[in-house]
């Protein structure tokens, strides 16, 4: 019988599962290894397109995402101060029939457990918490991956997936050298019936203004309502998404926004805030046996919503390229990379530059805001910006 390949993965967020269960059902060995001692995600929410919801669906879990998400029925645009009101694009069933799958919200712990679940499902102990991965050798015959107890793992390729601040990322490549991007983001969680009727409606809302912008929308089956504000401000440096901030803060930050945008702030549970750091794009990211993926060699600025769906298609394709090409397992990481680089790349710089066009100087106005929305949230524009992501499909790509 044929030797089963090994593979471990230093991370169990959404790419480390995704690339473990696509890994497992393909008959591959998987072990994956999380420094947190229980299995949780933090309490944010995010938005999954069409490209991001197929590989999760292909690999069978529609039935349980379906039954945690919230479906909303379009997009839109509001102005700071007045609230004015612009259709952005519908999200329901026009993607369904653009892109054949739904534009979809979540709970991040929700995504989150429905992976881990179905990676337990397959292999129970798949996955492995408390085991904080330090540093890994390589050599012709396969990798060995340290742990900070002092515990040692062998396997024929290593994935590191241990995100933005990537233990494996730091010993492949030079130290990590973010730039700081200007801007401070604010996230929360409201339950839905904290709000008023006005605020409870099932669409996405970006507010725009200048210098900041504000985006909400519904999660866990409209039982919550995701919050994010994100304001130009240059005092506040620290990356992380688990610093709290108070609810005074956060109104000062939009100070003279409108009353809707005060009554989201006022219910969020707790107001926390991470400084938004800038990183160019890796030119490589596979070395011989171990790769990279997900946060860990592309993260990017939230400004296209496609963190998640990036870090969910990695995880896929990486696994077509492991089945592949499993008796040369470096080819198959060489290969993933060739297949990945130019779309992350992309994603990464078309996300910096949505970023200003939410914060522009022109939105400071009613009339000069109305000229600006009509022009740059115009159909063919959005169209142009989004649908070569929306139809990206993980099952036709080269490998």
């Amino acid at each position: 019988m044929r030797k089963r390949i090994k593979v471990l993965i230093a991370g169990a967020g959404l790419g480390g599962l995704t690339a473990a269960l696509a890994l497992l059902k393909r008959g591959c060995d998987v072990q994956v290894f999380e420094q947190a001692p229980e299995l949780r995600e933090v309490g944010a929410g995010l938005q999954l397109s069409a490209n991001g919801l197929r590989p999760l669906y292909q690999l069978g879990l529609e039935e349980a995402l379906r039954a945690l998400a919230s479906e909303p029925s379009g997009k839109e645009i509001r102005l700071w101060n007045t609230g004015q009101t612009w259709k952005l694009f519908d999200l329901g069933a026009t993607s369904v029939a653009q892109y054949g799958y739904p534009y979809l919200m979540f709970h991040r712990p929700d995504l989150h457990k429905v992976l881990a679940d179905a990676v337990r499902a397959l292999r129970p102990e798949a996955i492995t918490l408390g085991a904080q991965c330090t540093g890994f050798e390589q050599d012709e015959e396969g990798v060995t991956l340290k742990l900070a107890d002092g515990r040692l793992a062998r396997g024929d390729l290593l994935i590191g997936a241990d995100g933005v601040h990537s233990q494996i990322r730091g010993q492949l490549l030079a130290a990590d050298q973010p730039t700081f991007s200007g801007c401070l983001a604010w996230r929360g969680v409201i339950p839905m019936d904290r709000l008023p009727q006005r605020l409870q409606r099932p669409v996405g809302t970006n507010w725009v203004g200048p210098g900041a912008h504000v985006i909400h929308y519904p999660l866990h089956g409209g039982a919550l309502m995701n919050f994010v504000g994100i304001v130009e401000r240059g005092d506040w440096q620290v990356e992380s998404w688990t610093q709290k901030g108070t609810h005074e803060e956060c109104h000062a930050d939009f100070k003279g926004w409108h009353d809707d945008v005060h009554e989201l702030i006022s219910n969020v549970d707790v107001p926390y805030k991470w400084a938004l750091m800038a990183r160019e794009p890796l030119q490589q990211w596979s070395f011989g046996r171990v790769t990279l993926l997900g946060d860990s060699c592309h993260p990017t600025l939230p400004f296209l919503a496609q963190g998640a769906a990036m870090a969910i298609e990695d995880g896929y394709i990486l696994a077509r390229c492991i089945e592949k090409y499993e008796s040369d397992p470096a080819l198959a990481l060489k290969q993933f990379e060739v297949a990945r680089i130019e779309r992350t790349t992309k994603i990464v710089q078309r996300s910096t530059e949505n970023g200003k066009r939410f914060h522009n100087p022109a939105l400071a106005s009613a009339d000069g805001a109305a000229a600006y929305v009509e022009r740059e949230w115009a159909e063919p524009k959005v169209r142009e910006r989004y649908d070569w992501l929306f139809r990206y499909n993980v099952d036709e790509v080269p490998v």
